[in-house]
């Protein structure tokens, strides 16, 4: 497969070219650490292509995937793990308009494209990853929780378009994973990230519509969906 991996330099991402690449798939990846990247690219330079981008710069992702669809033709599964998030119990303004130009706006950009991508090709498996976070309020990070609703509700949206049309769209909402993302103190429940990304892969193979990874964070995902 020809497989596309947006935010692809730590956490779930990076974990997820290890193993797609290591299955032999040909893998294009993109974030906003060139250092990274590059390593990347030495490790495995015959399956991974790799390209610096910050989504929230439209014309810079907009170029990236011109640039990918001249060199593969088609891209057949594509995982959107880019974001961002900061705590931010003082309101600083900046933070905020930052993490919704990443996490909505940005975000939007890359998913839209890549969905009018398949649209083209009568096929693909879009893969976004959004948050238990979209369904938890919280006044030390309200930009971050609230664009991760705006990702759980845009994917949903996707999903009901998708009838007849050779695409299937997979929504991945994981709790609080052992990454960089996991910020603050007194955290709970921090899943281990191996196991995590585990779930993940076998969810995208079956094609499944949802995925709430882990088990104990499928309870706590419908509690705050439907008590709080």
């Amino acid at each position: 497969m020809n497989i596309l991996i947006v935010g692809a330099t730590s956490g779930i991402g990076n974990n997820l070219w290890q193993h797609y690449v290591s299955a032999g798939h040909n893998i294009v990846i993109t974030g906003r650490r060139k250092e990274v990247l590059d390593m990347m690219n030495e490790e495995h330079p015959d399956k991974t292509y790799a390209i610096p981008c910050d989504i929230s710069d439209h014309n810079s992702f907009n170029k990236f995937l011109a640039n990918v669809k001249t060199r593969f033709g088609r891209i057949d599964l594509a995982i959107i793990c880019a974001g961002i998030g900061d705590l931010n119990p003082g309101l600083d303004v900046k933070l905020e308009l930052a993490t919704l130009s990443v996490n909505v706006i940005g975000w939007t950009n890359v998913v839209d494209l890549v969905y009018k991508l398949f649209e083209k090709q009568s096929s693909g498996h879009l893969v976004t990853v959004t948050s238990v976070g979209g369904f938890q309020p919280t006044p030390i990070a309200p930009s971050y929780s609230a664009s991760k609703a705006f990702q759980i509700n845009y994917t949903k949206s996707l999903q009901h378009k998708t009838k007849g049309t050779g695409i299937v769209v997979t929504e991945i909402r994981p709790g609080l994973v052992d990454t960089r993302m996991a910020k603050g103190d007194g955290l709970f429940w921090v899943m281990p990230l191996d196991k995590v990304v585990h779930r993940i892969i076998r969810a995208i193979d079956k094609k499944q519509k949802r995925l709430v990874v882990t088990r104990r964070w499928r309870i706590i995902n419908f509690i705050l969906k439907h008590f709080i």
